[in-house]
């Protein structure tokens, strides 16, 4: 279990190891590490997804560890309420940023082991505090520099507990 104590609220968050061995193992080292403490969420639509986990507060791009294996094809989908990983075009360059869908983003999921097809790896489910997610999407949002939707106000990840 994972707990990101935000400036809007507590989300805690289940990894699954027996479907995204890989992924689950990369996000919790990352969350020992501390390397989500400071960061924000940087990428909110509401409907869509919230983005976090690669920038720190005043947009300022973190330096992650090297990309993984992407295992969109796990058989989970991008549901309401999952974690997957975030990533380029390329399928295989997920590290640490990752989106928590605020809908069934069907189109996400795994279709084929292609560049079209490869879709976003779902790794983890939000267990309590999805009404903190939620809440994310009522910040008004603009751009930074390159970046779309971003929050005015920052919401950031105070602390990153794992238990």
């Amino acid at each position: 279990m994972i707990t990101f104590k935000t400036t809007l609220g507590e989300i805690k968050i289940e990894l699954d190891f027996d479907n995204a061995p890989v992924t689950a193992k990369n996000f919790q080292q990352y969350a020992e590490d501390g390397f989500y403490n400071g960061t924000i969420f940087h990428r909110v639509i509401k409907g869509f997804m919230a983005q976090g986990g690669g920038f720190a507060s005043g947009m300022d791009e973190k330096d992650s560890r090297e990309s993984i294996k992407n295992e969109a094809n796990n058989g989970l989908a991008n549901a309401r309420g999952t974690l997957a990983m975030a990533r380029t075009q390329e399928p295989h360059s997920a590290s640490a940023q990752f989106f928590i869908n605020l809908a069934d983003n069907d189109f996400l999921n795994f279709k084929s082991e292609d560049v079209q097809g490869w879709g976003y790896c779902v790794f983890a489910k939000v267990v309590e505090g999805m009404d903190i997610v939620d809440k994310m999407t009522l910040v008004d949002t603009g751009r930074n520099g390159f970046h779309d939707d971003v929050p005015k106000e920052e919401i950031i990840i105070e602390e990153t507990i794992v238990a």
